[in-house]
């Protein structure tokens, strides 16, 4: 190769290998550009987020003078919690200037412990839909309720379903021949009364047993005569029936 060829074709700066020595300096008591973006910045990337794991070892970056052990004044005075937007249905807010691991524990806290109203029983005295019993269990569990659950108690192991601890709901979805349906949330009926579903039949001159027993109309209550309780949302489809596929359900809800 002449010395005109050599210059033309000067393409080896794209592969020039990488030396650790080509990196500025950094200053003793800080962090490199990598390391301080690996510790303070989750990056989202497009298959998962990655910098989601801590290093929790104080002296892991000793030998550079950084100090990693974890100070409460320190974390007290960079915490920050913005809240980006608040309306009655749900939350929005940033925290800043706390670990992931800190950041998911409050998550799991939010999903665990925070009461909320959701059908938890389902009693299915017919179903001929293609939908097998225990996916369609699942799927009504998830669907929202407008019920505000401070207004309830808990229902322990030992209690009675009553008035003020359960929900009671009811469908009752059929289809004619040669036609097809969406069942959608907004025929979830709310029986204010209990239970219609009849547990064990009594004597003759006694009533039946169903599986709730209330002393009162939960729509005589005067936190729920005015707003009744229902779906958060109407067009949430619960399955789809063909013809003549007929589904009746009686739905327990407890606190």
């Amino acid at each position: 190769m002449n010395e005109k060829e050599n210059k033309g074709g000067n393409n080896d700066e794209p592969n020039k290998k990488f030396s650790i020595w080509d990196l500025p300096d950094v200053p003793m008591g800080q962090l490199p550009p990598h390391l301080q973006l690996q510790k303070t910045r989750v990056v989202c990337k497009a298959d998962a987020p990655i910098h989601t794991d801590n290093i929790s070892y104080s002296g892991a970056y000793a030998s550079i003078g950084v100090d990693n052990s974890v100070h409460l004044d320190l974390f007290r005075d960079n915490f920050k919690v913005n809240v980006i937007r608040l309306t009655k249905e749900d939350m929005e807010f940033d925290m800043i200037g706390i670990d992931p691991a800190l950041a998911n524990a409050f998550r799991r806290i939010l999903i665990s412990e925070v009461p909320t109203m959701a059908i938890e029983k389902v009693l299915i005295a017919y179903n001929t839909s293609v939908v097998q019993d225990e996916v369609l269990a699942h799927r009504l569990g998830l669907v929202p309720l407008k019920a505000d659950p401070r207004l309830f108690e808990y229902l322990s192991a030992n209690d009675t379903p009553n008035e003020k601890n359960t929900i009671v709901f009811k469908l009752h979805a059929t289809c004619k021949r040669g036609e097809r349906r969406t069942v959608y949330s907004e025929e979830l009926k709310w029986l204010p009364k209990g239970s219609e579903l009849i547990k064990e039949a009594g004597q003759a001159d006694s009533k039946p047993t169903t599986y709730t027993s209330f002393t009162c109309s939960q729509d005589m209550l005067p936190e729920f005569s005015e707003d009744p309780i229902s779906p958060s949302e109407d067009k949430i489809i619960l399955a789809k029936l063909g013809s003549k596929q007929v589904r009746i359900f009686l739905l327990l809800q407890n606190c």
